[in-house]
């Protein structure tokens, strides 16, 4: 019976260089080293290089990548293809560390699991580019486009209750909107403050009654507490008084050139501009795509929530919410 992680020799190497150089097949290639077709098939895949296959390299790789390894016992092929799992959901090394430790099972570092990745990345594999930023150092927004229209009634940010600066009870919800490739289409994003838990909905535009529809039906029903809002000073909120009446909650604006008093919700955009550049039109999208979006940053653990979920936080705030309200 042919064993489907065979490991391969140096000659071995050599020859699977020479045969695929003739046009031999991955099938006639395994058939000739008496080796599963999957040994083949993750061998080409796993260590060639810009040029192709190539024998001396790919045994180079092959020694990096065992005392990488070797180096790291806790880094057994089981870890490496949970993590490698969770970095395909675009979960970040802390994330998945922090979950691995949740888990009281075996676990790993965050600098451990980087190291995975540039060792990865040296070799041409492209792991890096699941992290947020693909290794690059994140810049900051600047928020030099706040305060971009005058917003009748609005209700300053001084205003809100204190309560809401504890980020302790659901229902504090941040506001923006991210705008798609040459002006295709509007996602409205909604954040819980205590939770982390996001609402996303895709509209064609940005006026002040679509946005306020979105806004309606996104936090209207029974499962949702919503206690206040707060966005921007965009023109696409000017009918706040609208959905403040409609969900029953107070609605308060950020002062204008002050993008870090709703840092989170700066924080949520751009982690859904790892799914959706700002390259891409959103005209493309559809609700099934904002909808698995929004399903995987909802159960994507947090090092703010001690790894937790935003899903799973905001279940139990809202349980407990519910219970001190019944009489």
């Amino acid at each position: 019976m042919l064993k489907s992680h065979h490991h391969l020799t140096y000659e071995e190497r050599c020859q699977i260089f020479i045969l695929k150089e003739r046009g031999d097949s991955q099938t006639d290639i395994a058939k000739a080293l008496s080796v599963h077709q999957s040994t083949i098939s993750r061998e080409l895949q796993r260590n060639k290089g810009k040029r192709g296959y190539r024998h001396k390299q790919a045994q180079e790789k092959c020694e990096a990548r065992r005392s990488v390894t070797s180096n790291n016992k806790k880094m057994t092929p089981q870890m490496i293809a949970i993590i490698e799992e969770k970095l395909k959901l675009q979960w970040s090394p802390e994330q998945i560390a922090g979950w691995l430790k949740n888990e009281g099972g075996e676990c790993v570092s965050h600098e451990t699991i980087y190291q995975h990745i540039w060792t990865d990345k040296k070799r041409g594999g492209a792991l890096y580019k699941e992290l947020r930023h693909h290794g690059k150092k994140y810049n900051k927004r600047s928020g030099k486009t706040a305060g971009r229209g005058c917003i009748p009634n609005r209700i300053d940010i001084e205003h809100r209750p204190s309560i809401v600066e504890e980020k302790k009870r659901p229902g504090d919800w941040e506001l923006d909107t991210i705008i798609g490739a040459d002006k295709s289409g509007v996602i409205v994003s909604m954040v819980d403050r205590a939770s982390k838990l996001t609402r996303l909905k895709k509209l064609d535009n940005k006026s002040a009654k679509e946005v306020s529809q979105a806004l309606i039906e996104k936090l209207k029903g029974q499962e949702i507490i919503v206690h206040t809002l707060t966005a921007d000073n965009g023109k696409e909120f000017a009918d706040h008084e609208h959905v403040s009446n409609e969900l029953g909650a107070d609605f308060f604006f950020a002062k204008p050139y002050h993008s870090w008093e709703r840092g989170l919700n700066e924080h949520t955009n751009g982690l859904v501009r790892q799914y959706f550049p700002k390259k891409y039109k959103f005209s493309n999208l559809s609700e099934e795509d904002i909808e698995r979006v929004e399903q995987l940053l909802n159960n994507r653990p947090r090092k703010i929530l001690g790894f937790e979920t935003p899903f799973k936080v905001y279940q139990r705030l809202t349980d407990s919410a519910k219970e001190l309200q019944e009489p």
